[in-house]
């Protein structure tokens, strides 16, 4: 049986929630004030207290800051016939369990009882912690894009990184340049697809001053800005027929001319481009130029979807979790929980892992912590229909490394075992280099080998 402390000046509502309290056999105590509440404190222990926010005397946010100091700490749900969205969100800052607005159903008054007294039982995965990392994820899909990343940075070669929107392609054009010959070097990055044409040339190539109208100072373009270091060309895909011939032409000659000048400068940039589109198919059907293609396409790299790599996700949500913390000015975030990564994990994820950062954000935001699988299913929902990744692109015969399809997981657990089993695989049997990739202990991954029953031979 349940304690409940009913506050309200206003005995006609104190009276009502009591007496539909009792009735659901709870235990109840009524004050009406913030000094009679205190005085039943003083003697009682209660789990929750239903207060009115504005009372003659102190307030209802007076009692629920003294509350903070009582252990065992009372769930607190205020009501308030003056909803307003300065009042919630002082409830909110204040910690209160709820926060409901008059006039309200009995009905919903007592759920919301229920769920302030009803067990927590929350069981938190144990994620094993992991150095800091540009990229995340252990699945042997993007242990293949680690490898094509490793092989070709030192290489000053061109790259064309493929994958959905929302896979993390800026990721991989960062990696290339911080593990490359010139890491010092800028990183200027020129999103294609989100400028026209008419201004694209002069982003790219620079202007000088009088080139166009408007055009008061001279500008430097991307390409001069990129200089000894990395320029990543994203959506390349999305650049008309005109403009491809101009960027074909620095890719050959290696110079820049700006608009209105006819002095070339050369520049030395090593060119990573991105698309989300089948450029195979774009150059068969005369869309894009194919020797701009094979002088884009050095070598590619393939970006897994989330879907195809769902092992992955407990590892991005912790890492969006501590990350959350300092951007919203948060201590530590509780979770994530294992019934929260499982309703995770059943959505397809259309959006990719720019998606589920931002399903992650709104979680947190919204109860606080990673552990509320019912906030993850309404966010879910709401999401629904919200602008998403375009079409997956066609599948190509230039993949790195081949990916492990997806499989239909039982649980987590199974999740688990498969991944490990398929990184040992991907490492050759070493289990040391196993361990490394997946970012844990030598000891531990032992020991989940021992619990999965996964045996391997080292063939390294």
């Amino acid at each position: 049986m349940s304690r409940v402390l009913v506050v309200d000046d206003d005995a006609g509502i104190r009276e009502s929630v009591a007496l539909a309290a009792e009735k659901s056999g709870h235990r109840v105590f009524r004050a009406a004030s913030v000094d009679g509440a205190r005085e039943i404190l003083a003697r009682e222990r209660v789990d929750v207290v239903v207060s009115d926010i504005y009372m003659p005397g102190d307030t209802g946010l007076v009692l629920l800051d003294e509350l903070r100091t009582l252990d065992p700490r009372p769930a607190v749900i205020l009501m308030t016939a003056r909803g307003s969205v300065e009042t919630a969100a002082i409830a909110e800052r204040a910690a209160a369990f709820d926060y409901i607005a008059k006039p309200f159903d009995l009905s919903d008054m007592l759920a919301r009882i229920a769920a302030a007294v009803a067990p927590r039982r929350v069981e938190i995965l144990d994620i094993e912690p992991a150095p800091p990392s540009m990229m995340v994820g252990a699945h042997p899909s993007m242990i293949a894009v680690y490898r094509a990343i490793s092989r070709i940075a030192p290489l000053q070669v061109a790259v064309l990184v493929r994958g959905e929107s929302g896979t993390g392609k800026e990721l991989v054009a960062r990696a290339l340049h911080a593990l490359g010959a010139r890491p010092q070097g800028p990183f200027v990055a020129l999103n294609c697809g989100a400028i026209p044409d008419t201004l694209l040339e002069s982003e790219l190539f620079g202007h000088v001053r009088g080139a166009f109208t408007d055009a008061r100072h001279d500008r430097r373009g991307a390409l001069v800005r990129a200089d000894g270091g990395t320029l990543f060309l994203d959506e390349i895909g999305d650049v008309s027929p005109a403009f491809q011939v101009r960027i074909l032409r620095f890719l050959q000659e290696g110079t820049v001319t700006a608009l209105g000048s006819e002095k070339e400068q050369r520049v030395s940039v090593r060119v990573v481009a991105a698309t989300h589109r089948d450029l195979r198919a774009m150059v068969a059907d005369g869309r894009f130029r194919e020797d701009l293609y094979f002088r884009l396409a050095g070598y590619e790299i393939q970006v897994p979807p989330l879907r195809e790599r769902a092992a992955d996700i407990p590892l991005l949500v912790d890492h969006f979790r501590k990350r959350l913390a300092g951007e919203l000015g948060r201590g530590e975030i509780e979770g994530p929980s294992r019934a929260l990564v499982e309703r995770l994990t059943e959505h397809q994820w259309p959006g990719n892992v720019r998606e589920l950062e931002q399903a992650v954000r709104r979680i947190a935001i919204d109860s606080g912590a990673l552990t509320d699988d019912e906030v993850a299913s309404r966010v879910l929902r709401e999401m629904v229909g919200a602008p998403t990744a375009a079409a997956p692109a066609a599948p190509s015969v230039a993949q790195t490394e081949p990916a492990e399809p997806a499989a239909a997981l039982e649980s987590l657990d199974d999740a688990e075992r498969r991944h490990i089993a398929a990184v040992l695989e991907a490492a050759g049997g070493n289990q040391t280099q196993a361990a490394f990739i997946l970012g844990i202990e030598r000891k531990t991954l032992a020991r989940k080998m021992k619990r999965y029953g996964i045996e391997v031979k080292d063939r390294s």
